[in-house]
């Protein structure tokens, strides 16, 4: 009688879970309940390339000239360097398309309560990885630019 049980609990709970979606479940760990920095190491297991080159050139760097500004230098995630977390997670709205093993996260936010300049639109790429959303790339609609091509000085290949 358990697993029949199981199945029922499982039915009920399995929409509202989807309703979600693992890709922006993914996405979401790096705004809520607070922001994290993308470009820190205990982070990498949630990347795959092409963004993981840039954060290896980004630790080179970092390691070669440990007193100057590194490639990456505000936050991948906000397109920002300075937000208010309440305001943030009050308006962060996550969108999601999935194709197979690949999916596009769409987030939404202001980063202050107002201003027309905090309002932030990024792109979240993800790939599927061992059955896992891994983070392939970051783009700013915003501010038009794409983590993946960033320059990085230490970068010598």
């Amino acid at each position: 009688m358990k697993p029949i049980v199981l199945a029922a609990a499982m039915s009920i709970a399995l929409p509202g879970a989807a309703l979600a979606g693992p890709a922006s479940n993914a996405v979401k760990f790096f705004y809520v309940p607070s922001v994290k920095f993308e470009a820190d190491a205990k982070y990498r297991d949630r990347f795959t390339d092409p963004v993981t080159k840039l954060f290896e050139a980004n630790d080179k760097a970092q390691k070669e000239k440990p007193d100057e500004v590194s490639c990456i230098d505000f936050d991948p995630g906000l397109d920002a360097q300075d937000f208010d977390q309440k305001t943030l997670s009050k308006t962060l709205k996550l969108t999601e398309t999935v194709n197979g093993d690949t999916a596009e996260v769409t987030a939404d936010f202001n980063l202050f309560p107002e201003g027309d300049d905090s309002k932030r639109e990024m792109v979240w790429s993800l790939k599927k990885v061992d059955g896992k959303w891994k983070i392939a790339d970051i783009t700013s609609k915003t501010s038009d630019w794409k983590l993946s091509a960033l320059e990085c000085g230490a970068s010598t290949e």
